[in-house]
This record gives structure tokens, C-alpha cells and sequence, in this order.
């Protein structure tokens, strides 16, 4: 299968008016096309700003950045965001908000794109929600709104930025189900960062675990569990084990 994503020595310094930050240190990965990988790290090691760079909102220092076997161009569509929160606008429908996108993209462009969205909506049992208003539905509900907003402009590579962070713990059980469900059945290749270890686990393919700043990669995780929801790979005999790896990783790293 072919690469979707390729960071090849890419280090990034930020600039501040007194000083520079160097936030990454030569980071090497490959995401091949329709995997989940989660990337976990220390706090403030620069995870985020791994998400910018594949999105083309920063630019690397040195290295390159190649996405669907291209040169990463900044003003490529094929990257979705999701954000920790959902910024769904609350005067808009639910409708509304999923086609935002769609209204500013080129009339021959919107008939098709309109029927998708509406399509996405009844195979993610949304549809009867579509006239509501966001502080009419749950926390859980209001994500899956915004991950079907992203999905309707048709990015190839999705980008997840702590996205389940403000749910609560069972909420975020059942939402982390429900996302993992659309991203594969839509084919997505997805990235997430997270700081719940046992979040990763249960979502991903594989797992990168950065040193701290600036960041390295300091492992990566191949997680061959092969129940198929993130809840049912959390009951596996063999999570634990994987969870004591990449602890007993990030543990030490802090200690060095």
C-alpha cells in the first residue's frame, strides 16, 4: 500500500522575537494510506505542531513533507482538521454547519457535494438531527457532526487534535467507537494526537512516541490487535502489554 503521508528529516525551529524554540529534531515516519496512527509524546514536545506541518500551516525549517507522493503544498485540500472542540457555529443547523464548506466552493461543485453530505448524514443515523441546533444535541453527537464536516469536503488524510479531550469518560468510550467506525468505513487515513496512552492503543495501527522537546522519534508501535472497535481492543489480553511499553517509554523519557 502506498504512502499517504512521508516526514523525511524534518525539523522545525520556531521563531520568537528574542530567541528560537527547536521544537523537532529530524522526524522521520511514512503513514501508509488508510491507517490510524496516534501520536503520543510528552507535554509541549511538539505534537501539535506535527498535525500544522502535515496540514500545511507551518512550514518545516529543513527536511521535506510529502503527501499522496507529493511535495506537501500549502494550499492542498486533500487534509481535514478536527480540532479539540467542535466550533460549530450555534446560530447555524446542523445542516448549516456540515455544508459551510460547501458554500463557498464552485456552483458546478455544490449539487454533488450537497447530496454527499446528506448522504453522510443518513448513513451516520444524523439525518433527523439536521434542522436542530448544536446546543440541542450532546457532546457526543456534536463531534460526530464535526467529523462528518470535515468528511464532506473529502480530504484524503484526516488530522484529529485531541478531538474526545472535553467528553466525559464514558462519552468519550462510546465517541471514540463511533469515529473509529466512520474513518474506516469512509477509507480515511487518519492521524491523532492524544495524551491518553490507552486512547492510542485502542484506535491505532501504530503508534509514534516522541522524546521531549525538541522531539525525536523515539518508537514506533505497530499494534496488532484484531478486534474490530476500539472498545472491544481495550478487553484484549494483550493491551496491557502494550500499555506498560509505551508508559515505561514515556516514563523514561521523563526522567532523562
Amino acid at each position: 500500500m502506498k504512502n499517504m503521508l512521508e516526514f523525511n528529516n524534518v525539523t522545525y525551529l520556531y521563531q520568537t522575537k528574542d530567541s528560537e524554540i527547536f521544537a523537532l529534531d529530524k522526524i522521520n515516519f511514512e503513514i501508509k494510506e488508510k491507517d490510524f496512527v496516534s501520536i503520543v509524546g510528552p507535554s509541549g514536545c511538539g505534537k501539535t505542531t506535527i498535525l500544522s506541518l502535515s496540514a500545511g500551516l507551518l512550514q518545516p525549517s529543513s527536511g521535506n513533507i510529502y503527501l499522496d507522493n507529493a511535495p506537501l503544498d500549502i494550499k492542498n485540500k486533500k487534509v481535514g482538521y478536527m480540532f479539540q472542540r467542535d466550533y460549530l457555529f450555534e446560530w447555524r443547523s446542523i445542516w448549516k454547519n456540515i455544508t459551510l464548506g460547501i458554500e463557498i466552493q464552485k456552483p458546478n461543485e455544490k449539487e454533488k457535494k450537497f447530496e454527499f453530505a446528506e448522504n453522510l448524514l443518513k448513513k451516520y443515523d444524523l439525518y433527523s438531527f439536521r434542522n436542530k441546533k448544536p446546543n440541542q444535541l450532546s457532546g457526543g453527537m456534536r463531534q460526530r457532526v464535526a467529523l462528518i464536516r470535515t468528511l464532506v469536503m473529502e480530504p484524503k488524510l484526516l488530522l484529529l487534535d485531541e478531538p474526545f479531550s472535553a467528553l466525559d469518560f464514558q462519552t468519550r468510550l462510546k465517541v471514540c467507537d463511533d469515529v473509529y467506525d466512520i474513518i474506516k468505513k469512509e477509507e480515511k487515513t487518519a492521524i491523532l494526537v492524544t495524551h491518553d496512552i490507552s486512547e492510542a492503543i485502542s484506535m491505532s495501527d501504530s503508534i509514534i512516541v516522541l522524546t521531549s522537546r525538541p522531539a525525536k522519534v523515539k518508537d514506533i508501535v505497530e499494534i496488532e490487535i484484531k478486534e474490530k472497535t476500539p472498545l472491544k481492543k481495550r478487553e484484549d489480553n494483550s493491551f496491557s502489554g502494550y500499555f506498560e511499553k509505551i508508559w515505561r517509554e514515556l516514563t523514561n523519557e521523563n526522567k532523562e
